[in-house]
């Protein structure tokens, strides 16, 4: 019998059949094709289920997964999605668009689509600085909706983007997942939290990963994550960051040096010249340098500010 992982920690996990939902463990502990990531499962995983165990795994379509750091290895967060959304907002806690470029790098490796949700967009200062990151964001082709789960502002357009879709919610601490997913299935049962006012930063209200179906909306499913204050993407060989940030791309192997350019002093290289020529922005080529000083080791612990 076939089966679809709602949520699910260590050895334990809720399945939802034609009969209903249902705990299952997987037999013997383990389970082919989950080797090297950290948890075995994740919600939008299809299982094979035999006598109340899990037997077996359907080839993932996709799977979007972040680095732990504790365990060395990746931890997938959500497989099989349409599109991740990557939520923000502009103050309270503060915009960090160098934890964008980390979402959007992983979701382009995997090989999903990515729109950020900007939201208490509603509290919104009109920062200058946030503004050009927000519409340089439009102009790599990256979808960015701004919104309000408190007043509604932006919500019937956000709305209609993830309507028929299979989405997984990805942000910090405090920026308010739950309270978008409280808008969109009123009648859960979801707690939201207040900022730490000390840090400006949220704590937790969503312990592990779990699939929602939306109401409404054609089907549309979504998958709330618990909020992440550090994301550090896959390990991927420092040479091909390049290959995972849209506006770099084109120019991989184009520079003088060719592929072995470190894209920071040598004469002849394309990024550079694009960061000059204004089609890069300067804070993603930052984030760029960074990202990859992080994959070949010398940056452990980035700065997302």
């Amino acid at each position: 019998m076939k089966a679809l992982v709602v949520r699910g920690s260590r050895n334990l996990f809720t399945l939802r059949t034609d009969e209903g939902e249902t705990e299952c463990r997987i037999k013997g502990k383990i389970l082919k094709a989950v080797e090297g990531y950290y948890n075995p499962l994740a919600p939008g995983d299809i299982v094979e289920v035999e006598e109340g165990q899990i037997i077996g795994l359907e080839k993932r379509r996709n799977g979007f997964a972040r680095f732990n750091q504790k365990g060395q290895s990746p931890q997938l967060l959500a497989a099989n999605v349409d599109i991740v959304l990557c939520v923000t907002t502009p103050v309270s806690p503060p915009f960090r668009p160098r934890f964008l470029d980390r979402i959007l790098l992983q979701a382009d490796y995997a090989g999903i689509p990515a729109a950020l949700v900007i939201n208490k967009y509603d509290l919104a200062d009109e920062d200058p600085d946030t503004e050009e990151r927000l519409e340089d964001f439009i102009r790599i082709g990256i979808p960015v909706f701004r919104v309000s789960a408190r007043t509604g502002m932006g919500l019937e357009e956000f709305r209609d983007f993830i309507k028929g879709k299979f989405s997984v919610l990805v942000g910090q601490s405090g920026v308010g997942k739950s309270s978008l997913v409280k808008t969109l299935i009123p009648d859960l049962e979801i707690r939201t939290g207040a900022l730490n006012e000390k840090y400006n930063r949220g704590n937790h209200t969503t312990t592990q990963p779990v699939l929602l179906d939306v109401p409404g909306l054609a089907g549309a499913r979504i998958i709330d994550t618990p909020g992440i204050r550090r994301f550090a993407p896959e390990r991927i060989p420092p040479e091909d960051v390049i290959l995972y940030m849209k506006e770099f791309a084109p120019l991989a192997g184009k520079c003088s040096y060719g592929l072995s350019c470190s894209h920071e002093t040598e004469p002849g290289c394309k990024i550079m010249e694009a960061v000059h020529a204004g089609v890069i922005h300067e804070d993603r080529y930052e984030s760029f340098l960074r990202i990859k000083d992080e994959m070949a080791g010398v940056e452990a612990y980035p700065d997302y500010d």
